[in-house]
């Protein structure tokens, strides 16, 4: 089970499915709903997204959910939160959720994969960022893949 907002999904998160899609026998990408972020593609476009960059992998599909991860991957009967980890600011956070989820349900183990170096910086708020200042599709294609980035663009336009 990956789970995150994935709004949009970037290169760096395609990447983190790739690999643990080897690893695991099947992997669950799981779309979250965050009440703190205000997403930029509704949860049914961020389903289509996920699915569309990950079709050519057979063994990962995509589900949503809004209960606590946790709770979640054991709806599944799943065993595993991967979780990415980008710079190293990050593992201060991801370890206290990992905390959280060991109390919540010792049998869920959690896997850190780190995030590759070409990804390590990449967020969806700074391509966000790059979205609005940049019209060079080339720009974001460096941060998510292809095929995402007509997905926003065309919201963008939809925004304004």
């Amino acid at each position: 089970m990956y789970t995150g907002s994935f709004d949009p999904i970037t290169s760096g998160h395609l990447h983190i499915i790739e690999r643990a899609s080897k690893i695991f026998e099947s992997l669950t990408v799981g779309i979250g709903i965050n009440a703190d972020k205000r997403p930029m593609f509704d949860i049914n476009e961020r389903v289509d997204l996920v699915s569309m960059v990950t079709r050519d992998l057979p063994n990962v599909s995509v589900k949503t959910f809004d209960t606590l991860a946790v709770d979640f991957v054991r709806s599944l009967g799943a065993g595993v939160m991967v979780r990415g980890i980008r710079p190293l600011t990050d593992i201060a956070g991801e370890f206290t959720m990992l905390m959280a989820n060991r109390q919540l349900d010792p049998a869920i183990e959690t896997v850190f994969l780190m995030a590759d170096e070409r990804f390590a910086h990449v967020s969806s708020s700074l391509l966000k960022q790059i979205a609005m200042i940049s019209d060079d599709d080339e720009h974001l294609a460096k941060f998510v893949p292809q095929e995402i980035v007509t997905a926003i663009r065309e919201k963008m336009r939809t925004a304004s």
